[in-house]
């Protein structure tokens, strides 16, 4: 299977059709899906029968160019999850999304940040994208530090979604955060 991005430690690659446990065990962990479901695993056959078809036409419907895509220790070729680097279902191709899911012990070791800066990097110097965004909850700090980290800032407050109001400090929305092409090419003159 192809390769997406490598950076020092992780190579991100194309889900398979036969990775559907992986999804399932990083959905299954209450302290990962502390901000997605309130720490309810995702039932396996959602995985089995929506999302991982859903990820696999996305290689297809934007010819492998964004998506979501499998993270791997380089040296180990442990599983450690997923970053994702596409535009919304309709959305324009020029701005897309950033998002990450991390095993739990895969925490703490700069992978979030280390993979959203080369995804940032090459969505700015490869795909002909204009803005990069993601979104978090309020209470979800961790998150919110790696945006920081890739020089994204905060654009609007957000209201929490109707399926995650029971979710740990749902009642304080959440924030969504950009960066754009501009602010990144001005950081990379800045940073010569």
């Amino acid at each position: 299977m192809s390769t997406y991005l490598a950076t020092d430690r992780l190579t991100l690659r194309p889900f398979t059709a036969d990775e559907a446990d992986l999804l399932i065990e990083l959905d299954s962990d209450p302290a990962v899906m502390r901000f997605l479901s309130g720490g309810e695993p995702t039932p396996p056959e959602i995985v089995r029968e929506g999302h991982l078809p859903s990820i696999l036409a996305g290689y297809e419907r934007w010819d492998g160019r964004f998506g979501l895509f499998a993270a791997r220790e380089t040296e180990s070729g442990a599983f450690v999850g997923w970053f994702c680097l596409r535009p919304e279902r309709d959305g324009p191709l020029d701005e897309v999304e950033l998002g990450y899911r991390l095993r739990q012990d895969a925490w703490g070791k700069g992978y979030a940040t280390e993979v959203a800066a080369a995804l940032v990097d090459k969505a700015f110097s490869e795909l002909d994208v204009q803005v990069v965004w993601g979104a978090t909850m309020s209470l979800n700090r961790a998150s919110q530090k790696v945006m920081e980290k890739v020089d994204m800032t905060v654009t609007e407050t957000l209201a929490t979604p109707d399926d995650m109001l029971a979710v740990e400090g749902s009642e304080l929305g959440g924030f969504r955060y950009e960066i754009t092409k501009e602010q990144w090419e001005g950081r990379q003159v800045g940073s010569r």
